[in-house]
């Protein structure tokens, strides 16, 4: 065991995580990703998922102010009517 891991063991209070719980989970990130979930036969590093993981959520927080952006934009040009079915949709 390293001396990294044997120290972080020690101030973890006994909250150790497996490494097959680790893989189990890096497996279960790589399925949610669309660039790696169909390469479930390959074998691609934990620090691949994790970095692809990362992107991906940059990207998704992108799309969404994107989105809330063209909303806005939208209910501002919209007149009062369809302004207020939007925002009572959007409450659903």
């Amino acid at each position: 065991m390293s001396s990294r891991r044997s120290r972080s063991s020690r101030h973890s209070g006994g909250s150790r995580i497996s490494e097959d719980q680790i893989n189990d989970l890096v497996s279960k990130l790589q399925q949610l990703l669309p660039e790696l979930s169909n390469r479930s036969s390959d074998k691609v590093s934990a620090a691949r998922v994790l970095q692809d993981t990362c992107n991906y959520i940059r990207s998704l927080h992108r799309e969404v102010d994107d989105l809330s952006d063209r909303l806005s934009e939208l209910l501002e040009t919209s007149d009062t009517t369809q302004a207020d079915l939007i925002r009572s949709l959007l409450m659903q």
